[in-house]
């Protein structure tokens, strides 16, 4: 959906980097121990989730940025992603918290100028993205999102709309000015890294994502989509239970 720019590259294979790091306080006594990323959410760990969703959309080269106490933890229990299939699985750290744009622009080295599919690793979602990466494939250039309706848009980055365009997203507004989440699977090319470069810290002290994704929107470089099935993060206790739930009773595209 939106109009797509004109593509410059063809037929690559997409990188994909796995955001995990954070210190996880809305989880807290549980991420004392741990990283959030590690938690179970029904019969697996969190991980597998977000890993085994870039595998099913064809992306195989992934990099996993985590952080905290827990990060030999990753390696203790991925190792070199064996059990999903990998020849092979990058890390890298991230030292505190400054933000998800910050988080991803530890991956520039390993991206280099190839296109990029990011996904949040508290992400769960029930329906394979593959169509979706391959619809940026053909966009070529810019960003391409992916928007759910949610119940409770405040709690996300909003997305204004003027028909079926993007004018910008607004990050956790108190008055949403549509019912769409921006969820946390975002596909850019190399100039992202430039772009975060660009960067000043919001209020809180980090660098928003939601500022990389309207700086696209500005140079008009930003198409979207809706994501099919479910969606969820799983945050927050209340989102981890979700989460739980959901894949108990319907299932996700993880074998």
């Amino acid at each position: 959906m939106g109009a797509n720019p004109p593509g410059k590259w063809t037929a690559r294979t997409m990188k994909g980097v796995i955001l995990a790091g954070g210190l996880g306080t809305r989880l807290y006594p549980l991420t004392k121990v741990t990283n959030k990323h590690l938690l179970p959410v029904y019969n697996k760990p969190m991980i597998y989730y977000s890993i085994q969703t870039l595998i099913n959309a064809g992306i195989t080269d992934i990099l996993l940025v985590t952080g905290g106490n827990g990060a030999g933890d990753f390696l203790r229990l991925l190792g070199n992603g064996k059990e999903f299939g990998l020849q092979h699985l990058n890390y890298t750290y991230q030292e505190g918290e400054g933000g998800i744009a910050a988080a991803l622009s530890l991956a520039e080295f390993f991206v280099q100028n190839e296109p990029v599919c990011v996904m949040l690793g508290d992400n769960i979602i029930e329906r394979n993205i593959g169509q979706v990466v391959r619809a940026y494939e053909k966009q070529g250039k810019g960003a391409k999102i992916l928007l759910k309706e949610v119940k409770d848009p405040q709690r996300f980055g909003v997305p204004v709309f003027d028909k079926d365009r993007i004018l910008r997203i607004e990050e956790k507004p108190k008055v949403p000015k549509s019912p769409y989440a921006v969820t946390g699977i975002y596909c850019f090319d190399h100039d992202v890294f430039d772009i975060i470069r660009t960067l000043k810290p919001s209020a809180r002290g980090e660098l928003e994502i939601t500022d990389v994704n309207n700086v696209y929107i500005e140079r008009g470089l930003m198409t979207w989509d809706l994501l099919e099935g479910w969606w969820t993060d799983a945050g927050t206790f209340e989102s981890l239970s979700l989460a739980g739930h959901l894949v108990s009773q319907t299932g996700t595209n993880t074998p």
